[in-house]
């Protein structure tokens, strides 16, 4: 669950928006040829704040369209209080991408910060919890400030929804769950 492995690509962070986040993820299922059987979502948030409940819609709707390995969903979320212990379901093996809503410059909402090494969950918040994933689809639903919960609490239900949209059919169309039976 742990970072990219090194040396095996240049590593990068990359700012796009919905449309180009399936090829971002069509990049990734052909550069590993990976099957969505061997992908483990991890999908951090928590049902409890608007703007960090990203991870848990799509997990939801991931888990709904029958995805084996989901982690983190509305009814179990993944999130800062049982980060550490919840990383320990994640099999091993398992390419491993991890998506969660941040807090980015005002011009920026909407767009996902996407990569090929690990996400630091809480960063923005100023947690130290450890690094997750192989790829990171961070979700940027408002813009940063100084009170970055208030932020998450106030941001709009309907942006939140609108990007669960996006990364759900991004994943749909690049890993289409039929793939596994």
């Amino acid at each position: 669950m742990g970072g990219h492995r090194a040396g095996t690509q240049e590593q990068y962070w990359r700012k796009i928006n919905g449309e180009q986040l399936g090829l971002f993820l069509l990049e990734i299922v052909q550069e590993k040829d990976i099957k969505p059987d061997t992908v483990a979502f991890v999908c951090i948030g928590t049902d409890r704040s608007t703007g960090d409940s990203l991870g848990p819609l799509v997990g939801s709707r991931l888990k709904e369209a029958g995805y084996p390995y989901v982690f983190g969903t509305l009814a179990a979320p993944f999130d800062a209080s049982n980060l550490v212990e919840r990383l320990q379901e994640v099999p091993e093996g398992c390419v491993v991408i991890a998506i969660d809503a941040c807090l980015g410059q005002k011009q920026s909402v909407g767009l996902y910060q996407v990569s090929n090494q690990p996400l630091a969950p809480g960063k923005s918040l100023g947690k130290v919890l450890p690094q997750v994933g192989d790829y990171t689809i961070a979700a940027i639903v408002n813009a940063d400030g100084p009170k970055q919960y208030g932020i998450l609490q106030t941001t709009s239900l309907y942006s939140v929804l609108k990007m669960t949209d996006e990364v759900t059919k991004a994943i749909l169309h690049a890993l289409p769950i039929w793939r596994v039976m």
